[in-house]
């Protein structure tokens, strides 16, 4: 951990590593929604995984290793895998899939015209000088927190996503037959 504390703590090679992060997040972004290499949803949804590794990197650099680690397993994993599982139970044809482009487009463009929106609202609400929070103990407060004030709220989340599990494997195990 002190390692990459200090190879994280120097201003050129960080420079660089965010740099290299962002470029990838954009271009693996942008080739989730328009990808020339192939029209398959699989392709999409593993350059959205390159797209959440890169994210995970950006966490690393700004020192948020408990969120670059939930960024990982919960959206690169889990998330991914139902994503997997619903591309290939809806078993899209090529010819359904070109139907959506219209709707791609006009959504693409509201979309962007959001973040474009967004991004400058942003800009003009910059205080200079603000002083940046301390972010020591984080992740030791979220699992005090997760296991003496809200232990019954954890614990009926985890049978939650236990009996989703259960289901969507008896769901695809049925369909299979």
């Amino acid at each position: 951990m002190e390692a990459i504390n200090n190879l994280i703590s120097g201003g050129a090679v960080t420079d660089i590593l965010f740099y290299v992060f962002a470029a990838l997040t954009l271009l693996c972004g942008v080739l989730v929604v328009a990808n020339p290499f192939s029209r398959s949803p699989v392709t999409s949804a593993m350059f959205l995984v390159l797209t959440i590794i890169s994210m995970a990197g950006l966490f690393v650099l700004l020192h948020a290793f408990f969120l670059a680690a939930v960024q990982i397993l919960v959206y690169a994993g889990a998330v991914m895998v139902l994503f997997l599982f619903v591309i290939m139970l809806l078993d899209l044809k090529e010819e359904q899939r070109r139907k959506i482009k219209l709707f791609g487009l006009v959504g693409g463009l509201i979309s962007v015209g959001a973040i474009v929106t967004i991004f400058v609202k942003s800009l003009t609400s910059i205080k200079p000088n603000a002083t940046e929070p301390t972010l020591e103990g984080e992740t030791y407060a979220l699992g005090k927190l997760l296991f003496t004030q809200y232990t019954l709220p954890f614990e009926i989340v985890s049978v939650l996503l236990l009996v989703a599990m259960i289901g969507v494997i008896l769901l695809s195990k049925k369909k299979l037959e």
